[in-house]
């Protein structure tokens, strides 16, 4: 008989600690999605910031009259890769960033930052050879 209350307790603590855990596992499911809720505006934000690199990259371009195909030959990767990286499907990889300022003759930080403005280097310009020396060709 004492042996069974000793079970039935044990029983009952156990039962008590899961339901104890689910508590406690639902306690941080309700954080975690407050957390989540909350960061709509950096997700956003992040998502700009890609579309900005992506942009940027696309204006370096045309800028340096270039076309998808001559870029991605000079950097060794498909036509459809510099597509993603305008677009902001996928961002290019150091190398290739690296590779990137250096066709546009700008520096890498810059086209991180979107910051290929300085020194008017985005402004529309008619003179071909200043555009010509500050893409790397002159």
């Amino acid at each position: 008989m004492l042996f069974a209350t000793w079970v039935a307790a044990l029983n009952i603590l156990v039962f008590a600690a899961l339901v104890a855990a689910v508590i406690y596992l639902f306690v941080l499911i309700v954080r975690a999605l407050k957390k989540y809720i909350g960061s709509k505006e950096m997700r956003e934000e992040k998502q700009a910031v890609k579309r900005t690199l992506g942009e940027t990259l696309k204006a370096h371009r045309t800028r340096c009259q270039m076309t998808q195909e001559f870029e991605a030959e000079a950097l060794g990767v498909s036509r459809q890769t510099v597509s993603k990286w305008e677009n902001g499907s996928a961002d290019p990889s150091t190398t290739n960033l690296l590779a990137l300022a250096k066709l546009y003759g700008v520096e890498a930080e810059d086209l991180l930052r979107g910051c290929g403005e300085q020194g008017g280097v985005m402004r529309r310009i008619g003179e071909r050879e200043l555009v010509a020396r500050r893409c790397g060709r002159g």
